[in-house]
């Protein structure tokens, strides 16, 4: 029996599929999802309206699925610390792992352009569309060890 929140088959393949230094694609509403990562890259489709599902759920049931060591996320040019306001929600979220004893988590900003490029890296393992319509609400997340 499996010990997660995660229902979608789908989903779930693609995390079993991912391993130490894979990464994650947790991707908005308006991300190129068919286009913007290797076509070989498996996709998971949750984006069934406008704000759902929301990014940051997702980001906390990966989270709680298997241990994150890194997360980049597409800079906002429009904040002053490049965190949009979703980010900031993910940064919170990963936070809690490392509360609940898990190791703290790497964060790095990547301007947009430099972003889209990392996403056809071939450690992506995994992209997954949200109906998150808060601008620069993307992740990769790198799964890490136990």
């Amino acid at each position: 029996m499996l010990r997660t929140e995660i229902l979608h088959p789908d989903l779930l393949a693609g995390l079993a599929r991912a391993g130490h230094g894979s990464q994650i694609l947790v991707a908005d509403a308006l991300f190129p999802h068919a286009t913007g990562a290797a076509p070989g890259v498996p996709r998971v489709q949750l984006n069934l309206t406008p704000g759902m599902v929301p990014a940051a759920e997702v980001v906390r049931l990966i989270a709680g699925a298997c241990p994150i060591e890194a997360a980049s996320f597409m800079v906002d040019p429009g904040a002053d610390d490049g965190r949009s306001p979703a980010v900031v929600d993910f940064a919170s979220l990963l936070a809690d792992q490392h509360h609940a004893g898990g190791r703290p988590v790497d964060w790095s900003g990547i301007e947009r352009m430099a972003f889209y490029e990392a996403c056809w890296s071939r450690d992506v393992a995994l992209v997954v569309a949200t109906g998150e319509v808060r601008p620069y609400a993307n992740l990769l997340l790198t799964i890490g060890v136990p």
